[in-house]
């Protein structure tokens, strides 16, 4: 693993900690999922990967309003835990991987069910879960 790998990681788990332990207060920030940090080489930027739980776009645009917000105060904190010359601005993006994983798992749930109702012999599954009895 590389530098940049490691500060990655680094950044990614801090601000997973800082969400966790409440210590953005922020009410508007609830079940967010941190995916992701992408911290540029130079260490000027920093764009955190966010996920929520919930569908509702209203929750979203709240969810990104608290985060930017906190972003002042989340590079404040970082500067305290972590010993880098130099502290990279913050910015949150919306990751919308787990959210399309979701949708795309309940389409094919949902096609598997039709073909069940028409009498089509149902697709079987192509990739076992991990742990499952072939």
């Amino acid at each position: 693993m590389d530098r940049m790998d490691k500060i990655n990681q680094l950044f990614k788990r801090e601000v997973s900690s800082m969400i966790l332990l409440g210590e953005i207060r922020d009410p508007r920030i609830k079940f967010v999922t941190i995916t992701f940090a992408d911290v540029s080489k130079d260490l000027s930027w920093a764009h955190i990967g966010f996920s929520i739980l919930s569908e509702d776009p209203r929750e979203l645009q709240d969810v990104q309003a608290g985060l930017k917000s906190a972003s002042g105060m989340v590079r404040r904190l970082m500067g305290e835990r972590v010993s880098l010359r130099h502290i990279p601005q913050i910015k949150f993006v919306y990751d919308d991987t787990i959210a399309k994983s979701v949708y795309m798992t309940k389409t094919f749930e949902q096609l598997q069910r039709e073909r069940i109702e028409r009498g089509v012999e149902p697709v079987p599954e192509v990739v076992k879960q991990e742990g499952e009895d072939a």
